[in-house]
């Protein structure tokens, strides 16, 4: 009987690992994802597809017709009129590949989460309590594909770019499915609980909440260019707190559509979850997860310094996308360094 359990036990540890494997597999697609998606708006190419076309869009133009049909529907939105007037089909072709790229590869995860899912859960690796979680999840990319056409339906009529509100609202679920299969993922692993005040694992549910608000004002940040004005640290227009801070009305707007506030507000947060990052290393720096809190402060030192440099040089492109992937990463460390002071009984599963 003893045998018989062992062998059991072992056998769903051998499924629990397996399944791990593929969200990880997942998740790594959806970072590269989001490095792509940086890559799109930082080239000016997330326009270039003026429609929706879930199962034939993921076929690129066939022929020279095809390729002249594309840049016609181009030819009649805003940004084309009045930014890229006169481009040659050739240039048109360069910046079409980045988004078709994008949206052919969020295809791409669709497929690689659903098919495995279906083969482990039809082979009983996958336990029936676990199934409704990696459901939602599945749902929650299917509404990130319509999130990301709503998007760029906000660019196609009466702007030359996407709105800020719909580019954030596009990264942040990126991120949230994104932390939901690593999370998910570390359950299944069952990786090591470190023992620690729940003081402790409050403060590192607080940075990691925080890392995230910065990347949703990140995301501001991209959506109104912002960080191609006020280019000088640490002052800021001359000043560490400059002029006109609320000068739109109403007031509560400057907070989402003033280049000013939101990226002084950008930095304020970074400076704010530098401190707590910092506080979290000293306050966890006798414990067990003593090394995943150094981890999240170093990286989260480097990302800071990595956010200056790209300001200084008014976001080129090669900075712009290893600034979003460096949140990223700070974004996964924070999560797995939560995940370890988690205890058990109080995860999803």
């Amino acid at each position: 009987m003893d045998i018989a359990l062992d062998n059991a036990s072992r056998e769903k540890q051998r499924s629990r690992r397996l399944v791990a494997c593929w969200l990880f597999s997942v998740a790594a697609l959806i970072f590269l994802m989001v490095v792509v998606g940086g890559l799109t708006r930082l080239t000016e190419s997330g326009l270039s597809i003026t429609e929706w076309k879930p199962v034939m869009g993921a076929f690129p133009p066939m022929s020279e017709a095809h390729w002249h049909e594309e840049f016609d529907k181009y030819r009649l939105i805003p940004q084309y009129q009045l930014i890229n007037k006169g481009m040659s089909l050739a240039e048109f072709k360069n910046i079409y590949w980045w988004e078709w790229a994008h949206r052919f590869l969020g295809r791409f995860i669709g497929v690689a989460f659903l098919v495995p899912f279906l083969v482990l859960f039809l082979r009983g690796h996958i336990e029936k309590k676990f199934a409704p979680r990696l459901a939602l999840l599945f749902v929650l990319g299917g509404l990130q594909g319509l999130l990301g056409w709503w998007m760029v339906k906000s660019g196609l009529t009466h702007r030359v770019d996407v709105s800020q509100y719909r580019l954030t609202a596009h990264f942040g679920l990126a991120a949230i499915i994104y932390g939901f299969i690593v999370w998910t993922a570390l359950d299944l692993l069952r990786g090591q609980h470190t023992a620690a005040p729940s003081a402790l694992r409050r403060l590192s549910l607080l940075v990691l909440g925080v890392i995230f608000f910065q990347m949703l004002l990140g995301g501001l940040v991209a959506g109104l260019k912002a960080g191609f004005v006020y280019n000088t640290w640490p002052l800021m227009d001359g000043a560490l707190i400059p002029q006109g801070l609320f000068a739109h009305a109403p007031w509560w707007a400057n907070f989402f559509e003033s280049t000013l506030t939101v990226q002084f507000q950008h930095r304020v947060v970074a400076y704010v979850a530098t401190a707590l990052v910092f506080w979290q290393w000293f306050r966890a720096r006798s414990s067990a997860a003593a090394a995943s809190a150094s981890w999240v402060a170093v990286v989260t030192l480097l990302q800071g310094a990595l956010g200056v440099w790209t300001l200084l040089e008014v976001v080129p492109i090669p900075l712009g996308a290893a600034h979003q992937a460096g949140a990223m990463i700070v974004f996964t460390l924070a999560l797995y360094h939560a995940h370890r002071l988690t205890p058990p009984a109080i995860r999803f599963l």
